[in-house]
């Protein structure tokens, strides 16, 4: 195991301990472990995952924003129960779940039915909470997507106007420009992996514990369907991302 990866879960075991003191009340995390940058890594990971440099500058409040509301979208929503789920979300176990590139389908369905529940309507119950929860956060992350890719339009054409340009401030400029791009349509894949997660786990449900909730269910996936479409995160006519397998 390489050293870095065993260090940072030495400091994930050390954390365990003082895990109770991280919510404050009804199971809120406290404000005080929030940090400015505590999403930072999001742009050099995906930028390194295809093989483009990092940019050096410093994020804007808006590319902070891009990348706190993009982590929800990819986490997994199985993630988000588990007992380490806080430490990562908050940058404190500074890890980065490298099985999150990897997209399988059956993971989800997995994840629900290991969890026993004494109905099944439990079961659908959490799927369409899953779902509507996807919907609520789209909305949000779209339109700040799109904000900045209208500023990084503009950032990039003022480039030609800066007088005495040095090759590193056009190559972190162009870097980030990348970055944010990148990210975007990370969460566009993400969110379409996700739907599909969504709609083997209903299929499952059907036929293992029929139940007029699966209606809902269905009726939740399109909505998310139409919201993902709506969001528009990558642009019409652009080449597709190259799928993230392993």
């Amino acid at each position: 195991m390489p050293r870095k990866i065993r260090l940072a879960r030495m400091r994930v075991l050390l954390c365990v301990p003082i895990l109770g003191c991280i919510n404050a009340d009804f199971g809120r995390v406290r404000p005080s472990l929030r940090t400015d940058d505590m999403h930072s890594w999001m742009g050099p990971a995906i930028a390194e995952r295809y093989g483009e440099p990092a940019s050096q500058f410093r994020l804007t409040d808006e590319e902070r924003s891009l990348r706190d509301l993009a982590y929800p979208l990819i986490e997994p929503p199985y993630e988000r129960q588990r007992w380490y789920s806080v430490l990562n979300e908050y940058g404190i176990s500074r890890i980065f779940q490298r099985d999150w590139w990897a997209y399988d389908e059956t993971a989800y369905t997995t994840a629900m039915f290991g969890n026993p529940a004494r109905s099944t309507q439990t079961y659908y119950n959490r799927l369409i909470d899953d779902i509507r929860n996807d919907i609520v956060r789209i909305g949000p992350f779209a339109a700040n997507a799109r904000y900045i890719s209208d500023m990084d339009l503009r950032r990039e054409k003022s480039l030609r106007y800066v007088s005495n340009l040095s090759p590193s401030e056009s190559g972190n400029t162009l870097a980030r420009i990348a970055e944010n791009s990148l990210i975007a349509r990370w969460v566009n894949q993400s969110l379409m992996q996700r739907a599909n997660s969504y709609q083997f786990a209903l299929e499952r449900l059907v036929i293992s514990a029929p139940s007029p909730m699966a209606a809902e269910a269905e009726r939740q996936l399109q909505l998310m369907r139409i919201a993902i479409a709506e969001a528009a995160l990558v642009p019409r006519g652009a080449p597709p991302m190259p799928l993230i397998t392993k």
